[in-house]
Parts: structure tokens; sequence; C-alpha cells
């Protein structure tokens, strides 16, 4: 009972395309997709879900997700918005595992560009103008500086996603011998920490609670 589940809001799981909305001649459709995110986040919070947390970058999903929410008694349910989620190549083995990568194209068009910082904070206001009650830096390691500046210059809540790719490097070098995994994986998540994260997501979350522990 005193777990906090936090629900991922997007539409790839439900999609045959794997893109995360309505696709109409090649292109996702924005302001449709927004009334199915809505619909969805009211389903996972009638279910119980303690925080709802759209990860699927369509502009102005929160405000959208926020009224529904409020407009259905859920006003106290928090949303925390995958807000600077890039469109990065450490996604690969979830994907495989999941079999969620798009059948064609890629999610380059409302992920965000890896060369681009600027962005990150644009969207991460938006976020917060529109409801969010914390924000998400997506993945983590190779974007530590994002972390840093999204921390420093909004002083919100600050969640960093440690993705599947960035274990596996972890975990396959340490397979090999080249490194040793418990001391990198708690240097990794160190320096997320150190960068500005308030809490992270992150594969190794049940090895490190037994090491802290």
């Amino acid at each position: 009972p005193q777990l906090v589940v936090i629900t991922d809001v997007c539409m790839c799981e439900y999609t045959d395309h794997g893109h995360c909305g309505v696709l109409r001649d090649g292109e996702v459709v924005n302001d449709e997709t927004l009334a199915l995110l809505s619909r969805a986040s009211l389903s996972h919070a009638s279910a119980g879900a303690d925080v709802i947390a759209p990860s699927d970058m369509m502009d102005g999903r929160v405000a959208a997700i926020r009224d529904e929410l409020d407009s259905n008694g859920f006003s106290s349910t928090p949303i925390l918005s995958y807000a600077a989620k890039y469109a990065s190549a450490c996604y690969g083995p979830f994907r495989d595992a999941a079999e969620s990568a798009p059948q064609t194209g890629d999610r380059k068009g409302y992920q965000m560009d890896v060369a681009n910082s600027d962005e990150a904070l644009r969207e991460v206001m938006a976020d917060i103008e529109e409801g969010a009650d914390a924000v998400m830096v997506k993945p983590a390691g190779p974007f530590l500086d994002i972390i840093r500046r999204v921390k420093q210059e909004t002083q919100y809540p600050v969640a960093a996603y440690q993705v599947s790719g960035e274990y596996a490097m972890i975990c396959a070098a340490a397979e090999r011998g080249w490194i040793d995994r418990d001391r990198v994986m708690m240097e990794s998540l160190v320096g997320i920490r150190r960068a500005g994260a308030d809490f992270i997501l992150t594969v190794f979350a049940t090895e490190t609670a037994r090491l802290l522990s």
C-alpha cells in the first residue's frame, strides 16, 4: 500500500505503427493525440495511479491532461512530465524487448535533437506553465548538462531517467571484465544526482537499493 505508482502515458504501446500519437500521411497529428492521452491519463488515475507521467512529447499534453484530471475529481494527482526527452540511440535495448520501435520513420519530429540544449529548457518551461508538478530529463548520462541547467534555471523537482542503453553498456563492459559493475553503477547514479536530479529512474534500482541498505 505504501508503494508509489507512477504510470507512463503514451500511445506507442497501443499503435501498430509504433509512433507516439495518431499517424496520418506519415505525420503524427498532435491535437488529436491530446484527446487520447487525456483519456488514458484519466483511466490510469481512476485505476489508482499516484502520479501520471506523459512521455509522448506532444505539444500541450500537460495542459490537456491536467484539465481532464481536474474535471474528473483528480486535481490532487500530480503530473511528472517527460519534458526534455531526446531522440537518443540509448533506447535500443528497451525497444527491442518491448517491440516498440516505429515501423516507419523515427521520432525526431517530436523528440528533441541531441545537440540542442536551449530547446530542452523551452520544453521544460512550457510544461511547467501548463501545470507539470515535476519534470524529467531522458536519457540521463549523456545529458547531465541538461539536468544541471533545468535544476538551476527552474528549481523544480527534476527526475532523470537512466535508460536501457546506459544500463546495457555498463553491464556489457562488466561482463567482459573491463569495469567493476557495482562501482561504475554507483558512480553513474551519483553523477546523475550530483548534476541536480532529485530522483532517478533506473534499471539498477533494486541492485542499488540492496547496496545502499
